[in-house]
C-alpha cells in the first residue's frame, strides 16, 4: 500500500473540506482546513520526500469565477513537481494536453466520460486516443443511495446509474492506467472510512487504485491495508497534520509502506 497525497484546491486556495456539502451555486464547501502555503510548496514537499503519484484537484467548475485562480494554483503545482503528479476537476479531451504539458503524470476524469448518468464510450475512446491509456485515471468516486454505490459526478453532485462493482471496474480498466476512488459519504469528514469500498477494491485489484475519504487513525491505515489486501493505496487528508489534523506525516508514510 502506497500513500498518495493530495492537493486540493477550491477558490483558488489549498483547502480540506467535506466532500459532500460542495456546492457550484456560491463557489460553496464546508472547510476543515484553509492553507496560508501554495499548492506549489506541497508538491515540493511531495517532490522533497519522493512521494509520486498524488492527485491534484480543482474544485471550482470552468464557470466560476474562482477557476482561473484555481487552474494557475493547479499548474504551478504541476511545474514545481514535473512528472510526480496527477490533475483531475474538469478535463476533457481538449484541455488534458495543457495538463500533461504542465508536468502532470496523468490525468483525472470523471464528468467528461459521465454524461445524463451513463458511461460516454465515444469521449473514453477519444481521451485514450489523444493522451493514451497510460496517462489517463478514471475517478470513480460514489455515494450510496438505495444501498448501491452509485458513481457521482461534478464534483460529487450528481448521481449516475453507473454501480460501483467488479464488473464496472473490470470493463473500464481497459481504458485507463488507475482509478481514483473517493467515498464521498464519509470525504472530509474524518469519522472512519467506507468498508464496503476499500473490501470492493481490494478484492478486484487488477490496476492500480487509491481510495480516499474518511481516514482519521493509524488503525483506519490497517484496516485499509487488510480490506484492500495491501493492494489499494490511500489518501489521508483532513486528518494529516499537513492540513490541521493529528496524523503525523512522517508517521503515515512508515505506516503505509511497513507490511502486513
Amino acid at each position: 500500500m502506497e500513500f498518495r497525497p493530495c492537493i486540493d484546491i477550491h477558490n483558488g486556495a489549498v483547502k480540506q473540506i467535506v466532500g459532500s456539502s460542495l456546492e457550484d451555486r456560491g463557489d460553496r464547501a464546508a472547510e476543515n482546513f484553509v492553507s496560508g502555503q501554495d499548492a506549489a510548496f506541497y508538491a515540493r514537499m511531495y517532490q522533497e520526500y519522493g512521494i509520486r503519484n498524488g492527485h491534484i484537484i480543482l474544485l471550482n467548475p470552468a464557470s466560476s469565477p474562482f477557476y482561473e485562480k484555481t487552474k494557475n494554483e493547479a499548474l504551478a503545482a504541476l511545474r514545481a513537481y514535473p512528472g510526480g503528479l496527477q490533475a483531475g476537476g474538469g478535463i476533457t479531451s481538449e484541455n488534458a494536453g495543457e495538463y500533461l504539458d504542465a508536468g502532470a503524470s496523468h490525468v483525472i476524469v470523471t464528468s467528461y466520460v459521465f454524461q445524463e448518468g451513463r458511461i460516454r464510450y465515444d469521449r473514453l475512446d477519444e481521451l485514450v486516443k489523444r493522451v493514451g491509456r497510460q496517462r489517463l485515471v478514471l475517478d470513480l468516486s460514489a455515494r450510496k443511495k438505495d444501498g448501491r454505490y452509485l458513481i457521482v459526478t461534478d464534483r460529487w453532485q450528481k448521481y449516475t446509474e453507473v454501480e460501483l462493482t467488479e464488473q464496472t471496474l473490470e470493463e473500464l480498466s481497459a481504458y485507463c492506467d488507475e482509478f481514483l476512488v473517493h467515498a464521498v459519504d464519509v470525504e472530509g469528514k474524518a469519522e472512519g472510512i467506507e468498508e464496503e469500498i476499500a473490501k470492493l477494491l481490494g478484492d478486484w485489484g487488477k490496476i492500480p487504485v487509491t481510495y480516499a475519504g474518511g481516514v482519521h487513525s493509524f488503525e483506519d491505515l490497517r484496516l485499509i491495508k487488510r480490506l484492500g489486501k495491501d493492494r489499494v493505496h490511500v489518501t489521508v487528508g483532513s486528518a494529516l497534520d499537513l492540513f490541521g489534523g493529528s496524523m503525523k506525516f512522517e508517521d503515515v508514510l512508515r505506516e503505509c509502506s511497513s507490511t502486513l
